[in-house]
Order: C-alpha cells, then sequence, then structure tokens
C-alpha cells in the first residue's frame, strides 16, 4: 500500500496495481512507443529539409539569407514554446495538486484508478508540451515581425494624431499586436487548461465542483493576467485608430478621435483596475470581486465601444458630416497619394484637338506610327504555339511586351520564350529518364515587332526557328546578313513552365534541340545551376524529399550530376525573399549574349495611416506600395540578382539591414539590362485604380465624388461582352519632348460617362523612369472613349458589311484591343481585327482599324488605313520590316487577294441594295397598315 501523501498526489505504487490493469499498462507503453516513432519521424523529416535546402541556398550563394532565417525562428520557437511550456506546466501542476487526492465515490472500479490517475497526470504533460509546441510555432512563423522591428528604418514623416514615426504603425506596432495577441492566447488557453484538469480530476473522484482556496488564488492570478494583457490591448488599440475603416475615408475620423480613442483610454484603466481586483479577490471570501470586475469590463466595453460611437456618429457627426470629417478627408487625400506614391504625379492640362489626325502628326511621328501595337499578347503566343514551337516538348506560355534599340531603329516588340514542356510527350516517351535526365531545358525566343504583318496575316519576325549552331540571331529583317544582337547561349533551363525538377551532366546527355530536319543536337549542361550530387547521402536526401527512388539506385547519376529543382521563376525567388509581392508578369530579356527573366517586386505593406486599402487586392490588401526591387533570373545558371530600383523606400532599407548580402545597388544591373527596366504593369494598375479618385485635391469634391474618374471599357475577343481596358505599353512623343519613348498609358473617362477625360502615364526610359504624368483634358471638348468608338466601329455600314460576310461559315472575327494614342494634340485609336477559323487556335492579322475624332477606317494595312484616315499616303510610315523575294517592300499586308477584294466589294453592294429594297418594303407594309 502507498502511503497518503503518495495516494493524494495519485501515484499508487507499483506493486499496489492489480494484474487486471497488465494489459491497459502495455497499451500505454505500444501507445508510447508508437508517439517517439511518430515524433523521431517528423524530426527526421525536419532535418532532411533543413539539409537540402541549405544545399539549395548554398548553390545561390545565398546561404546567409537561410541562417539568418533559421536560426531566428529556431530562436522564437524555443523563447514561445519554454514560455507557454512553463506557464501551462506550472499552471497545470498545481490545478492537478489541488484537485487531487481519494476518490469519495467510485465512478470507476478501483482497481482502474490508479491506472486513471496516471493518464491524467500524463494528459496534463501532453496539453503543456503541445500547447508549447503551438505558441513557439506562432512566434518562429512571425520572424519577419521581429525582425523589422529589430531593423526599422525611419520614415522620415511623423503621424498627424500623436506625431509618431510613421515606421511606427508599419514596422514596430505590429511586434507589440503579436505579443499582446499571443500572451492572451496563452493565458486563456491556460485558464482552460487549469479548468480542464480541475473538472476532470473532480469527475473521477466524486466530487461536485468546489473552489478551494488554493484554486481560487491561481484562477484569480490567470484572470488578472488576462485583464492586464486585454488593457495592453486597448493601449495599443489606441494607436491602431489611425488604420481604422469604421469611417467616411480610411483612417482615424472625428468619431474615432472623439469617442472612440477616449473610450479606449478609459477602458485602458477599467482592465487594470479590473486586473487589481482579481488579485485582490485572490484574498477575500467569495467570487463577488472576480465577478463584478469582470462584469464592469464588459458593460464599460459595450458602452464605450459601441454605444457612444454610434450615438456620436449619428447625432453629431452626420448632420454636419463634411464640416466635421473636411480635415480627416484631407489627410486620407495626403496619405493615399504618399501610400502608392502619386504624390509626384505630374499634372499637365492637354489641350486635346478632337477634329482629327493631319498627315502632318503623322509625318512628324514615325516612330510612334511604326510601333502601334496591332499584334495582341495572346493572339500571337497562339500564333507562336502553331508555328514557332518547332517540337512538340516545347510550349510558349505568354508573350511580353519590350522594346528594343536594332540598328537605327527604336522598336517596341513581343517576345516569348521556348520551354521545355515533357508533359506534352506522348504517354510511351513519359519514363523517367526522358522527363529527368533528357528533356531538361528549352531553347531560344521568339520575337515580332508588334506593327508588321504578313499577307497571309502572320507575323514578321526579328528572332525565329532554331538555328542549327545554338546561337540565336536577332535582326531587322528575316533575310538581313548580319543580326544586330546575339544570344550566345538560348538554353532555359529556369523559366515560368520549369515546374519540375530535372537531374543534369548523368551519364545520359540531354536533348539540346532538333531541328526542323530531323538532326538531333544532345548536350550536357556546363553551368552553375543546381545542387551537386556527389556523396550518397546527398542523393538519399533528395530521393527522400522528391519521393523519388530513382535518384537513389540510379546508375545514369554521377559525382557531377546537379540536380535543379524550383526552377519556375516565382517559386524559386519567393523561397528566397517570401516578404515580396511578386508583379504577375516576369517577362524575358536577350542582352549579354544570353537570356535574363526580370521579375518586379513590391515593398507592401497594409499599416501606412490614413491610406486607402487597395480595392483591387482583395488577396493581398494594402495601403502602401514601393517597386522598390527588380529581381534577374539567368535563365541558364539560374542565379538570382535582387536590386535595390527605388533606395527611398524605407521598408527595403530595413530589409537591407536585416539582409546584408542579399541586395545589391541598381547600378550593379548590367546597362544592357538596365535599358530594358520597364515601368510594371501591376504597379500602374493599382495606382491607376486610386487615381480615379486620389486626383481630387478639394476635400469637398473629393467628398461629393465631384469629378470621380473612371477606366473605360472595351470589346475584346469574340464575345460582344465589354471588359476594362488595361494599361498598355507605347513608344510615343510625350507634348514639349524631342524624342519618342517606351511607357504605359491608361485611359479615363468621367464615372458613368464613356467620353475620354484624360489619361495617365508611367515613363520607363533613362532618367525619366518612374515618372508619372496625368494630361487632363478641357472639359468642355467632346473627346471619345474605348466604348463610343467601338460604337462607332460597329455603326459603320462598310465594316459591320464585312464583319457579317467573313465572320461565319467556320470562321470567327477576333477583336484586339483598342488602343488610345495620343499624337501631337489629337487622338488616333487602332484596334487590330483577327480572324480565326473553328476548331484551330491560329488567329491571323487581318484587318486594321483606325480612327479620329471624325473618322472611322478598315483597311488591308497600317499604312493602307493611314492613307485612308489622312487623305494622303504617308511618307516612310506603316512599311514592312522585311523584303519580300524580290527585295521590294510590299505596300500592303492584305492576306486578300484583288480578286477577293473586289468580290467583297459585290457583295457589300448587293447587301446595301437588298437593304434598301427590304426598307422600301417594310415602309409600304406600315402605310397600308397605317391605311387600314
Amino acid at each position: 500500500m502507498t502511503d497518503s501523501s503518495q495516494q493524494d498526489q495519485g501515484f499508487p505504487e507499483e506493486g499496489d496495481i492489480p494484474p487486471a490493469l497488465t494489459n491497459s499498462g502495455a497499451v500505454v507503453k505500444w501507445g508510447l512507443v508508437a508517439v517517439v516513432l511518430i515524433v523521431a519521424l517528423v524530426v527526421l523529416s525536419f532535418l532532411k529539409s533543413v539539409y537540402t535546402d541549405w544545399l539549395w541556398y548554398g548553390s545561390l550563394d545565398l546561404r546567409s539569407v537561410y541562417v539568418k532565417v533559421m536560426v531566428t525562428r529556431i530562436v522564437l520557437f524555443a523563447a514561445g514554446a519554454v514560455i507557454a511550456g512553463l506557464a501551462v506546466g506550472v499552471a497545470i501542476y498545481f490545478a492537478y495538486r489541488q484537485s487531487a487526492g481519494p476518490p469519495v465515490t467510485f465512478v470507476v472500479p478501483p482497481e482502474s484508478m490508479g491506472a486513471l490517475r496516471k493518464m491524467v497526470a500524463w494528459g496534463g504533460v501532453v496539453a503543456a508540451v503541445l500547447l508549447a509546441v503551438i505558441f513557439g510555432g506562432i512566434l518562429a512563423s512571425n520572424w519577419e515581425v521581429f525582425l523589422k522591428f529589430l531593423n526599422a528604418s525611419p520614415f522620415g514623416e511623423a503621424d498627424p494624431v500623436y506625431g509618431r514615426d510613421l515606421s511606427f504603425f508599419v514596422l514596430k506596432l505590429p511586434l507589440y499586436q503579436l505579443l499582446q495577441g499571443w500572451l492572451l492566447g496563452l493565458t486563456i488557453m491556460t485558464l482552460l487548461a487549469v479548468g480542464g484538469m480541475v473538472f476532470v480530476n473532480h469527475g473521477i473522484r466524486g466530487l461536485r465542483f468546489e473552489l478551494s482556496a488554493g484554486l481560487k488564488i491561481q484562477l484569480s492570478i490567470i484572470a488578472a493576467v488576462i485583464l492586464f494583457v486585454m488593457a495592453w490591448g486597448h493601449w495599443l488599440d489606441r494607436w491602431e485608430l489611425l488604420l481604422s475603416d469604421q469611417g467616411r475615408v480610411f483612417g482615424a475620423t472625428y468619431t474615432d478621435l472623439n469617442a472612440r480613442r477616449p473610450a479606449l483610454l478609459i477602458l485602458t484603466i477599467v482592465a487594470a483596475v479590473g486586473g487589481i481586483l482579481m488579485l485582490v479577490n485572490a484574498y477575500t471570501r467569495g467570487l463577488r470581486l472576480m465577478v463584478g470586475a469582470a462584469a464592469l469590463w464588459l458593460v464599460m466595453a459595450i458602452v464605450l465601444t459601441g454605444v457612444w460611437p454610434a450615438l456620436m456618429q449619428q447625432f453629431t457627426v452626420m448632420p454636419n458630416e463634411f464640416d466635421k470629417e473636411e480635415p480627416y478627408i484631407l489627410r486620407n487625400i495626403d496619405f493615399t497619394r504618399k501610400g502608392f506614391g502619386l504624390n509626384g504625379v505630374e499634372e499637365v492640362f492637354f489641350p486635346v484637338d478632337p477634329s482629327g489626325i493631319t498627315p502632318e502628326l503623322v509625318n512628324d511621328n514615325p516612330q510612334t506610327i511604326n510601333n502601334i501595337r496591332l499584334w495582341d499578347g495572346g493572339p500571337l503566343s497562339n500564333v507562336y504555339r502553331q508555328i514557332q514551337l518547332i517540337r512538340p516538348y516545347y510550349d510558349f506560355k505568354d508573350a511580353d511586351v519590350d522594346r528594343y534599340t536594332l540598328g537605327d531603329e527604336y522598336r517596341q516588340v513581343l517576345l516569348s520564350a521556348r520551354e521545355v514542356a515533357p508533359e506534352k510527350l506522348s504517354d510511351e516517351a513519359q519514363t523517367w529518364i526522358n522527363r529527368r535526365l533528357v528533356y531538361t531545358h528549352g531553347i531560344g525566343i521568339a520575337m515580332s515587332p508588334v506593327t508588321e504583318f504578313t499577307p497571309e496575316g502572320r507575323p514578321e519576325f526579328f528572332a525565329q526557328d532554331i538555328p542549327s549552331n545554338g546561337v540565336i540571331p536577332i535582326s531587322t529583317a528575316a533575310t538581313a546578313d548580319e543580326p544586330v544582337l546575339l544570344v550566345d547561349n538560348p538554353r532555359i533551363y529556369y523559366g515560368e513552365n520549369t515546374l519540375e525538377y530535372v537531374i543534369v551532366n548523368t551519364n545520359t546527355e540531354e536533348l539540346d534541340y532538333q531541328t526542323e530536319e530531323g538532326e538531333l543536337f544532345r548536350t550536357s549542361y556546363f553551368g552553375q545551376g543546381g545542387v551537386r550530387l556527389s556523396s550518397v547521402f546527398r542523393r538519399a536526401a533528395y530521393a527522400w524529399e522528391f519521393g523519388d527512388v530513382n535518384i537513389l539506385i540510379s546508375g545514369e547519376i554521377t559525382r557531377d550530376s546537379r540536380v535543379q529543382y524550383r526552377r519556375q521563376i516565382q517559386e524559386r525567388i519567393s523561397k528566397v525573399a517570401p516578404f515580396l509581392l511578386l508583379d504577375k508578369d516576369p517577362y524575358i530579356v536577350a542582352a549579354d549574349g544570353g537570356l535574363f527573366w526580370v521579375q518586379d517586386a513590391y515593398m507592401t505593406s497594409d499599416r501606412y495611416p490614413y491610406s486607402e486599402m487597395n480595392s483591387g487586392a482583395s488577396e493581398m490588401p494594402f495601403n502602401y506600395i514601393r517597386n522598390s526591387v527588380k529581381i534577374t533570373v539567368d535563365a541558364f545558371h539560374g542565379t538570382l540578382k535582387f536590386y535595390v530600383w527605388d533606395p527611398t523606400d524605407p521598408v527595403v532599407r530595413t530589409y537591407e539591414k536585416i539582409f546584408p548580402g542579399l541586395f545589391s545597388p541598381k547600378e550593379a544591373m548590367s546597362p544592357a539590362l538596365q535599358e530594358h527596366v520597364r515601368y510594371p504593369q501591376d504597379l500602374f494598375t493599382f495606382q491607376a485604380e486610386q487615381y480615379r479618385r486620389y486626383h481630387m485635391l478639394n476635400p469637398q469634391d473629393f467628398y461629393f465624388d465631384e469629378d470621380l474618374w473612371a477606366i473605360p471599357n472595351e470589346k475584346f475577343g469574340q464575345s460582344e461582352t465589354l471588359q476594362v481596358v488595361e494599361p498598355y505599353y507605347v513608344i510615343m512623343k510625350l507634348p514639349e519632348e524631342e524624342e519618342e519613348e517606351f511607357m504605359q498609358l491608361l485611359p479615363y473617362t468621367p464615372n458613368q460617362r464613356q467620353n475620354l477625360i484624360g489619361w495617365l502615364a508611367a515613363r520607363s526610359d533613362g532618367d525619366n523612369y518612374g515618372k508619372l504624368i496625368a494630361f487632363n483634358f478641357p472639359k468642355d471638348r467632346q473627346v471619345d472613349g474605348p466604348e463610343q468608338v467601338e460604337a462607332r466601329i460597329d455603326n459603320d455600314q462598310d465594316i459591320s458589311a464585312w464583319f457579317t460576310l467573313r465572320c461565319t461559315q467556320g470562321s470567327t472575327c477576333i477583336r484586339g484591343n483598342l488602343l488610345v494614342i495620343p499624337l501631337g494634340n489629337s487622338i488616333l485609336y487602332a484596334e487590330p481585327i483577327y480572324i480565326q477559323a473553328e476548331g484551330v487556335t491560329f488567329p491571323e492579322l487581318k484587318r486594321v482599324i483606325l480612327g479620329s475624332g471624325e473618322k472611322i477606317v478598315m483597311e488591308d494595312s497600317l499604312r493602307e488605313a493611314l492613307e485612308s484616315l489622312i487623305g494622303e499616303a504617308p511618307a516612310g510610315v506603316g512599311e514592312m520590316a522585311t523584303t519580300d523575294d524580290s527585295g521590294t517592300r510590299p505596300a500592303s499586308v492584305s492576306g486578300i487577294g484583288d480578286a477577293d477584294i473586289e468580290a467583297l466589294r459585290e457583295a457589300i453592294d448587293m447587301l446595301e441594295d437588298d437593304l434598301t429594297s427590304l426598307e422600301e418594303a417594310l415602309q409600304r407594309i406600315k402605310e397600308i397598315i397605317g391605311g387600314e
């Protein structure tokens, strides 16, 4: 028999356990063995992941980044787990001591009581360990919050309410809120664990719940801690008001500062006093103080944060809302423009002349005209897939817009990378050798000018096919003898479509490329990308990592073989820098003899005071954004380079402190690559969306939406439904500028109207990179918007008849993007028309529609459309970039012969005659009916 103290603790001696418990004890032991094995497997899997990540980061010379993150996470996990484990463990231990004891009534067989008490005791241990792991993991997962706090860079600007530097709200306040929430969650879970332990122990002893003196003290202390943490939370919420979304605009408004802020201060005091009363309650009889403190806090919270602000909003603010909210509206306008980088927008009055396009305008802007984008990315990508894949195991993901100086010409182009797609191999060829060792990389690019097309409706090419020497020439003419740019190594091991891992430098040679004649060229990888499989241990680790035993047992793998994984460029970048928001459209660049991916990346925050949240980013809302970083990924080696493009951004300066070896200044980027840096489309879209409203600087206009703008719609594709116009790149000359520039445009219309009111432009070239210009049209002039131009196109009899004849009987017409292009002080509208046969995704560019304020024309080529629009042939504009066999430049790019054109004209005339006859017949019927 055990002594009374042991029995009180619920741990009987081993000899007192009845034989009937032998089986249950064995179950417990085997259960512990299973738990140990599972834990060991989890730990080994974690160590395997650490080891393979260590190797992967090392292959990129970025191991310092991995070490910094890993060490921070381990320290935070250990600290959080120790604090949580001790807090919960001590609380459970005292609760166990206060509630354990001999049974009063036997609710379970007496011979099972000892084992049951052991299970309860070990259950408390497991609960403490589990909560320690959970709360340690919470801190570890928020490693960025800690590092940003410790390395915060000042913004150099104070908030208008508390006078604190904005870095406090963006970089420091999140840590205080994290710790407050973490402590509150820990104390609540501790209270629940204590309650659970007491409930179980009372239940197995057959007792009703009774609050002993020791248990009362313990619960009072825990409740006091909860209220103290709540008081801290109320104090933090006073600062959080600058991020309030309860008012007329985002940020602290009249009710926030005059009701909620004092209410939170009062609640801070009430909660702190309540915590003190909880401690006092531990040494008084009963629970009246504890219940009273909790009830007082609850009632005050409802009245102060609910009733008081609602009454003030209803009876003080609403009757005079603009007068009360005017200063806060001004703050919202100011900080939103700063948060989205709109405070530097240069506003220019544009005296638009909507009358027409003159020959002088066309001849004075040849670069703009010769770079009108007639090819859209979607249709061109489909054409590339039909005529430029060469072999079925390649694919083009999309076509990217860029510009190149080719010879003496500054040309806007579309280009796409020919990436490997082993998933397109036949079922018989889907072997491990093929997918992992042979089909490892894509090769080359297809590049086309945005304007030219052949008589068959196909794109012209500056770069095409797979040459027999493995070098991609880029030329301004398909028949040019000397290329103006060479890509010596066009192999693409890292790209947008490289989703699977491969192993290079094996005994099996890789397929380099196959010519149209069927000749195969093979190669072995000679770059630096990937992790060397130089030992059996590494091969075993990666066999486990990928769940592929072939990595371990294949005889094709040597000590010099390299495993390449995380080859998809956005996945690759996000693994290294998960704190960056990536632009959705990385683009390929041919420079320095190779191919490079350029990825724009943003530093964002949703903690910028008074700045309106971005309505177009529901997945990741933010109210502060900077294109602070541009990243290049070598398509062959896979190396990553992070360039700080906006060193004035305090957030990127903070991360430079956190990861001193990760970032480089933008001057370190090669000049050839810098020529292809462009203003990112996602950022421009976010800014343009906010500028619709935040171009209004007058608070009264802003409040009443007097001059709210809208982004217009256009017809696109085969559907008659409208879609929102997306920003587009053009090469154009700004007013009062001498040279054309590569820039991005987006037109605006007044809200709920369709005429143009202006446009926003983002510049990309040289020292002008990043400058935003808003061109405002006179409000007393009518300038057609995209929807009105689309209606004019539909209403044109000749164009409508052409659509009727050509877009039936197995063919569909695809309307391209309608571009609104400023030309001098006038506006030129351009829209391409594609024809596509049913069942084949192979669009052909057949017609060009041009328009001005007075006229809409549709012709077979840009040059002919310009001639029809301005009444004379343009000088040196709209000509083809390539020559035909005779050495002359064809004046027409139509896919329709003269006989076809004549037949079409006759058909249109006949249709017009039939429509006239039908109208006359209908008129006679109306007269007859009316006469009766």
